[in-house]
């Protein structure tokens, strides 16, 4: 079931748009649901090699040598490359979407030079003329490795015992810098307020420790890469990703190209939620298909997946609370201890950035370590950061409720930050929807629906701040009179719907004359990745830009015309018309054939640094059942109610609602990596790593609040996160209602539910 609630304590009322609002069936659809739709792997050129990377069966370990003489002698093998063959870059920040890049970090972990610092850390790669000649071109390279002490759980990392993994590695954020080397990479702390003060004014007082495991986006397509370098050094690269301008960026960067060299084309994308803004096998496959002057195509299979490409940080937290007996809160104070895996940059400052954001505490002391591990390195994964750290404060928040006798969305309203509240990480709120998700779902039936035996029921809100960033748009009016809309954004959740119907409302004709195109880095301007749910909002406002451009410039074509004033020409319905209504319209089509008459085709650009986001919140509402007697966990209803500012396209906004709280449960029930003693990934594929599917979940019932954001023409805010943010403690305080237990550690899987049962005497 779906609500829209637009909120009665806002001024505004739902405009009279025609397209913005409604459900048009997707552009690409017809393509997706019939397999004509080109993904990663699927361009096949004349002469294509197929590449494979050779990858460490150690968590850690230094590389004395590597031979690859045997392999380079073999029939049909036509490149073969290691790190030497890479330049090794210098500590240099680049583009990143949502998480920092370091270009010295990036090459090593693309391929391995002095040291391999997890199982399935990349060293060596082969090109050849078969998938089967290439494996064993691998199965012929020699590797000489020491084997060196490993460490993957974080705490265990921070010890001062601990291997070390980069004996460079100082801590920043420290005061004195340390002397001597660690695996703790930065320290992070947000603090207002008087703390001690703050404390002594509490009177209850909750104090709890969680731990998180590293989970994987799960994205059904793996990373693929097609990749044909010609005789002048330029490079054409077809992939899958987030974000074609990042891969050209990036994989010019370490192979020590200028990135004119580089044109990346973007394919279809199969699921990213994240783990696809960065490059593994791009620039791999670029530099194999030098070295072989024929064009290279790399496939990762889903082992490779799991033990080579970012998951996101396990954690360990540490949270104390206090309110007063009237429910105020008063104080709080937190650390936060992230994974970043083999290399620097977890999601840590985030974290910190998010946990009590939702609520306006006066005194807070919060602590974050960003720390590496013997396992990938951590990638992005949707509101990265984010999901662990309500977690630990959504679940705090449910015991100081019980402890006043309140109910928890009450206390929640008593503490919810709105427009004028200065936010943890500093900013002021401007018009914001937090409130609005709160009292979407108490006034939910779900809220006050009866439950039965060994069934509980249990609320979490959550918060991701969104971003803006680079984005181009080009918008054309075709000779019939439909537009061509260009966009430099890959299309993971239903953006060129979005797009269309933004530049339908502009130009006033129908959605389905629009085509939305993602064009190549050629043929667009810059346009950052798609992440941190910001197309709709930044790409978006090139696009409306573009369109109001173009509906200038036809006015303008109509003034001339009719030769009359500009200002006597108004757009009204996809037509020019005279103000006195003395002339015949001129439609989109009138004017395209006229065009050559007017100033030729009819063209604008738009170029643009989003500002103006509109942060997002979520509050969610989650009933399960547990078994006493296996410790299973079923989810029996779920309703989840967020602020969409304003949804263009209705349908996708719910997808991205529903689709954040089943990987979030996912999270919270079944997954996680399971390593063994040797830094090995156990469970490297769907079968063990236990992802829902369709058969263990509800229906998830949405509830789209609408609390337009003033900073974009249509009040969007992103959308693609923040759900995913909740349902982690949604379903640990369900669990505590139906057993009376707190658990503290995902994944509350079956074992370790019976377990705490157990435990618990029962």
């Amino acid at each position: 079931m779906t609500t829209t609630a637009t909120p009665a304590t806002t001024t505004e009322t739902t405009p009279g748009y025609k397209w913005v609002g409604t459900r048009p069936v997707r552009h690409d659809g017809l393509d997706k649901v019939t397999g004509r739709a080109r993904f990663g792997a699927d361009l096949s050129l004349p002469g294509m090699l197929v590449g494979a990377v050779l990858r460490s069966p150690h968590a850690h370990a230094r590389i004395r040598s590597i031979d690859t003489s045997a392999a380079e002698a073999m029939d049909g093998v036509k490149a073969v490359v290691t790190g030497t063959d890479f330049p090794m870059l210098e500590s240099e920040a680049g583009e990143g979407g949502e998480a920092a890049v370091d270009y010295r970090d990036l090459c090593r972990n693309v391929m391995a030079r002095d040291k391999v610092l997890y199982e399935g850390h990349a060293l060596a790669a082969a090109a050849a003329t078969s998938r089967r000649v290439a494996l064993a071109a691998l199965a012929a390279i020699e590797v000489d490795y020491e084997v060196l002490p490993h460490v993957i759980d974080v705490e265990d990392a921070m010890a001062p015992d601990a291997p070390i993994l980069h004996p460079d590695m100082i801590t920043s954020g420290v005061d004195p810098v340390p002397d001597r080397a660690s695996n703790i990479s930065a320290r992070y702390v947000y603090e207002r307020g008087d703390l001690e003060r703050g404390f002594a004014e509490a009177d209850v007082i909750v104090e709890r420790e969680f731990t998180t495991a590293p989970v994987h986006q799960g994205y059904i397509e793996p990373h693929a890469v097609v990749a044909d370098t010609t005789e002048d050094g330029r490079a054409v690269v077809w992939c899958s990703s987030q974000g074609h301008f990042m891969v050209r960026t990036h994989t010019a960067k370490l192979l020590g190209w200028e990135a004119s060299r580089v044109k990346v084309i973007p394919a279809e994308i199969g699921g990213g939620f994240g783990g696809k803004t960065t490059v593994y096998v791009e620039p791999v496959a670029t530099l194999l298909s030098q070295r072989a002057g024929r064009p290279v195509r790399i496939v990762m299979d889903r082992d490779e997946v799991f033990r080579a490409t970012g998951p996101t940080s396990g954690s360990k937290m540490r949270l104390k609370m206090g309110a007063r007996r009237d429910g105020k809160l008063v104080a709080a104070e937190g650390w936060l201890a992230y994974q970043a895996g083999a290399f620097k940059g977890s999601p840590v400052q985030l974290g910190l950035m998010c946990i009590l954001t939702p609520y306006d505490v006066p005194n807070f002391f919060l602590e974050g370590y960003d720390v590496v591990t013997n396992m990938p390195k951590v990638a992005a994964y949707r509101a990265p950061g984010a999901p662990m750290a309500a977690f630990a404060s959504e679940t705090v928040l449910d015991e100081l409720a019980e402890q006043l006798g309140m109910d928890p969305l009450e206390l929640r309203l008593r503490n919810a930050v709105e427009e004028g509240v200065k936010s943890v990480y500093g900013p002021k709120f401007r018009k914001i929807g937090y409130r609005e998700t709160v009292d979407a779902i108490k006034d939910h039936p779900h809220y006050s629906a009866p439950l039965g035996p060994n069934q509980g029921r249990g609320v979490a809100s959550g918060f991701w701040f969104n971003i803006g960033s680079n984005s181009s748009a080009t918008v054309h009016i075709n000779e019939d009179g439909g537009a061509s809309v260009m966009t430099g954004s890959p299309d993971i959740g239903g953006s060129r719907a979005s797009m269309a119907l933004m530049a339908a409302e502009e130009l006033g004709i129908d959605v389905y004359r629009i085509t939305p195109i993602i064009a190549d880095t050629e043929s667009i301007g810059f346009t950052d990745l798609t992440g941190g749910s910001r197309v709709t909002h930044a790409t978006g406002m090139a696009v409306i830009e573009a369109c109001r451009k173009v509906v200038s410039d036809m006015r303008a074509r109509a003034a001339k015309i009719w030769d009359v004033d500009v200002g006597d020409v108004e757009w009204v319905d996809g037509r020019a018309q005279h103000v006195d209504g003395d002339r015949a319209p001129l439609t989109t089509e009138d004017l395209a054939e006229t065009s050559a008459k007017t100033g030729g085709p009819i063209t604008a650009t738009a170029s643009l640094n989003a500002r103006g986001v509109g942060v997002a919140f979520s509050t969610q509402v989650c009933d399960v059942e547990v078994d006493p007697e296996t410790g299973a966990v079923t989810i029996l209803r779920y309703t989840t109610a967020q602020d969409a500012g304003r949804a263009i396209h209705p349908s996708y906004v719910e997808g991205q609602m529903q689709g954040g709280v089943v990987q979030g449960i996912g999270w919270a029930l079944n997954e996680e990596y399971i390593f063994d003693d040797r830094g090995a990934m156990e469970n490297p594929g769907f079968l063990d790593y236990r992802m829902p599917v369709a058969s263990d979940l509800p229906m998830i019932d949405t509830v789209v609040v609408e609390v337009p954001n003033p900073g974009h023409p249509y009040g969007v805010r992103g959308v693609g996160e923040v759900g995913i943010v909740p349902p982690m403690a949604a379903i640990a305080n369900a669990i505590h209602g139906a057993t009376g237990l707190r658990l503290g550690e995902l994944p509350m899987s079956p074992v370790k539910v019976l377990a705490a049962i157990g435990s618990n005497g029962g």
